[in-house]
């Protein structure tokens, strides 16, 4: 390299290491929430009490959604029961995601959910659904990070090695 671009390449790298030593866990933690809210706050519109679905989501998921699958649209089978399900997932997930805890399977069930959601309304994949599938595939790929309860627990040798806390700093 001539002498010319070494004092550039010096200083980029330089900055590319400052900016690189930001806290992975603060980031992941960060992750987490962004995931965590959309879903709660859809969750909440679902209930009307503990366990007691909504009178929108009984209509929503029996009259107004069906899954649109190659070209055609389905009814939703069952659909107080995916209704159902859906709620305690919009629930429990971000639960599990604000604390760290079951992180990766956390991320894989927002990411299954997602992949519903899509097929239902498959206008909202750029602007909604591929920013949460990509979120939670980095959850499931690093896990919760050292804010996590699943670093506490992996600290604490209450799980295996290599739980689901093992994401760097």
């Amino acid at each position: 390299m001539t002498s010319f671009l070494q004092a550039p390449a010096r200083a980029y790298l330089s900055a590319d290491r400052m900016v690189g030593s930001f806290p992975h866990s603060v980031a992941l933690l960060g992750l987490r929430i962004a995931l965590a809210i959309p879903f709660w706050r859809s969750g909440m519109t679902k209930w009307d009490g503990f366990l007691n679905l909504s009178g929108g989501a009984r209509y929503l998921f029996e009259q107004e959604f069906s899954l649109h699958i190659f070209g055609q649209a389905y009814a939703y089978p069952f659909p107080l029961t995916m209704a159902f399900l859906a709620g305690v997932g919009e629930v429990v997930l971000p639960v599990l995601l604000i604390l760290g805890l079951f992180t990766r399977f956390a991320g894989l069930g927002i990411l299954l959910m997602t992949i519903i959601i899509q097929l239902t309304i498959p206008d909202g994949w750029l602007n909604f659904h591929l920013p949460w599938a990509v979120m939670a595939l980095a959850l499931m790929a690093f896990g919760g990070g050292k804010l996590a309860l699943d670093a506490a627990i992996s600290r604490f040798g209450l799980a295996g090695t290599g739980g689901s806390g093992t994401a760097p700093a």
